[in-house]
């Protein structure tokens, strides 16, 4: 099967990852994914949780936001969706997998993940840009001596992986996701273990072979994009 982009069934999308792309911010990156591009910032805040104060540990924790014209039809603004909420959650939930919190202090890493244009996977491509954000700003931190080490333990990626036409598709852009009869997101480290399967029946169920199928195809999109991470961060990490 040749998707209409021209891709194979088991190919990513065009990567491109521009670093420092904000000015101020202590890390950031533009992701593009095909059409799909996110900008990612990290922000260094000299404060924890409550829940944190007086333990001397630090956190990472993300918000998520499209702009009004990211997609076909506008975006009203200040109206955050459950979507946007679960989306921010997953993102923190991938960088702290791999965050060691006890290296970090008491302060917390402000991860922003800004939308500019939408055409599917708006959250692996999050998870993958942000990551390389995070490094920079701990980097940063290091090299201003404020930590002695970048408290980072493995990397982290995210991608889809879709049931379309009853081909199994990798990456799958807005038009292949909305007509998909599954659907799956997978984040996974760079020693391949899973931080998160997000796994649907659109419209028909999946056996067991096809989801094993749907993870290994993941897990080989997932590999690429780490090595492009590598390949970003080869004088950091």
């Amino acid at each position: 099967m040749i998707r209409e982009d021209g891709r194979n069934p088991d190919k990513l999308r065009k990567v491109l990852i521009s670093r420092n792309y904000i000015k101020y911010a202590e890390g950031s990156c533009l992701i593009e994914l095909g059409n799909t591009r996110v900008i990612c910032t990290a922000s260094v805040e000299e404060s924890v949780p409550p829940f944190l104060k007086g333990s001397g540990s630090g956190w990472v924790t993300a918000e998520y936001g499209m702009l009004p014209r990211s997609c076909e039809k506008r975006i009203q603004r200040g109206k955050d969706s459950g979507r946007t909420y679960e989306i921010q959650r997953l993102v923190g939930r991938s960088l702290r997998a791999v965050t060691e919190m006890k290296y970090l202090g008491e302060r917390t890493i402000w991860i922003d993940c800004d939308v500019l244009q939408a055409d599917g996977g708006t959250r692996t491509a999050s998870i993958t840009g942000s990551f390389i954000a995070l490094v920079d700003a701990l980097n940063k931190l290091k090299n201003g001596g404020i930590i002695n080490q970048i408290p980072v333990k493995d990397f982290v990626a995210a991608t889809s992986v879709g049931i379309f036409a009853g081909e199994l598709l990798l990456d799958l852009s807005y038009a292949e996701d909305s007509k998909a009869d599954v659907d799956m997101n997978v984040v996974m480290t760079g020693s391949r273990e899973f931080i998160e399967i997000q796994g649907t029946a659109e419209r028909k169920t999946f056996s067991k072979e096809q989801a094993d199928g749907l993870l290994s195809l993941a897990q080989r999109g997932i590999e690429g994009l780490i090595d492009m991470q590598r390949t970003q961060l080869k004088n950091i990490l």
